[in-house]
């Protein structure tokens, strides 16, 4: 049975949008701008789940990132596909889902020369329940205590995403985590 057809929104500069296009054949050498989103995932003890991309990812395979991300669908509330994702990709529930970093966006070209070129509002929330992560999407997670996964963010960039190295230090500039108590 072939997987449906996820379309992603194209955004203009301004970040406007602008169409939709197949998310298969976004993700080229040339991926135009298009919406996303990031979520930092903490459980009750205020750890980080961290996870390792499937090596069957198109972009950064094998590379750990943050907790999980996505692409809302046309007409479809970010938070929406935030909950969405995080089922599919994760198996699980979340709660206190809050937008971290509203106006985050990146371009970043990986070693195969993908480009990743997002708009992407960036949020945490916290689990319920366990975690059930598809074999698909994810080759490995860890609960972190987020200093030191910023400690090794900043000593290894390399080991991890682009937008994980350029997310989890303006968490932590933002002071939203500590605030919360999840510092």
């Amino acid at each position: 049975m072939t997987p449906p057809r996820e379309e992603v929104v194209l955004l203009a500069e301004d970040g406007t949008p602008i169409g939709t296009a197949d998310k298969a054949t976004v993700h080229t050498e040339a991926t135009p701008l298009h919406l996303a989103f990031s979520c930092h995932l903490f459980d009750g003890e205020g750890r980080i789940l961290v996870t390792r991309r499937a090596l069957t990812k198109k972009t950064w395979p094998g590379v750990w990132t943050n907790s999980f991300c996505g692409h809302p669908g046309p007409g479809e509330a970010i938070e929406d596909a935030v909950v969405r994702r995080a089922e599919h990709e994760l198996g699980a529930r979340i709660d206190n889902l809050t937008i971290a970093l509203p106006d985050f966006r990146y371009r970043a070209v990986d070693a195969a020369g993908i480009v990743e070129y997002e708009v992407c509002p960036v949020y945490t929330a916290t689990i319920v329940g366990e975690l059930s992560p598809a074999a698909n999407e994810v080759a490995e997670w860890a609960w972190a205590d987020p200093r030191s996964l910023l400690s090794a963010v900043d000593e290894t960039p390399w080991a991890f995403s682009p937008w994980l190295t350029l997310q989890l230090p303006a968490l932590y500039a933002d002071q939203s985590l500590e605030a919360s108590g999840q510092l």
